[in-house]
């Protein structure tokens, strides 16, 4: 299985992150999800899962920052459409993101159970995003955490696809 995701100068558009227009964010945070495209996917898979994690955000807060995690994509589609995460233009079930935990303590499930953007703020970002394959919808309900999806993907994953896409802090 392979993904892609669109870059231009190897970064991520800026429509996708910290330089979004006003109309692209919500609550001061860039929130229109980029593109995946899907290939090679196994024939047996029924849905997909995904995640976009920041490992670099590591030394800035002490973990990695997740951006989106999501589930139950249909496993017939060959691309995760622009700005899936808040048009509903594709059923998905939305994980809580690192904006709804403790420390920033964001209540409003429109940005914390959706895609969140990257806005690095100390120097550029490499962001992983992972696309499983699966082989069951998952038993998962919207303001899932990372963890019960890993959970709920054990011994369910057909193929797994990973890429690292930048965004610029500067």
């Amino acid at each position: 299985m392979k993904i892609s995701v669109p870059v231009k100068s190897g970064h991520l558009p800026d429509i996708y992150g910290k330089y979004a227009p006003e109309s692209e964010k919500l609550n001061g945070a860039p929130v229109r999800s980029f593109p995946i495209t899907i290939e090679d996917a196994p024939e047996e898979t029924v849905t997909y899962a995904i995640t976009v994690l920041d490992h670099d955000a590591i030394p800035v807060g002490g973990f990695t920052w997740i951006h989106w995690v999501a589930a139950n994509i249909d496993g017939n589609l060959t691309e995760i459409p622009d700005n899936a995460s808040q048009s509903g233009a594709i059923a998905m079930t939305l994980g809580k993101n690192s904006t709804a935990g403790s420390l920033v303590g964001n209540t409003d499930p429109q940005t914390n159970q959706h895609y969140v953007g990257p806005q690095p703020p100390d120097r550029d970002h490499r962001y992983t995003v992972t696309v499983y394959a699966i082989d069951e919808k998952l038993p998962l309900f919207d303001g899932f955490w990372l963890n019960q999806m890993m959970d709920a993907m054990h011994d369910h994953i057909l193929a797994k696809a990973s890429t690292i896409v930048m965004s610029r802090a500067k």
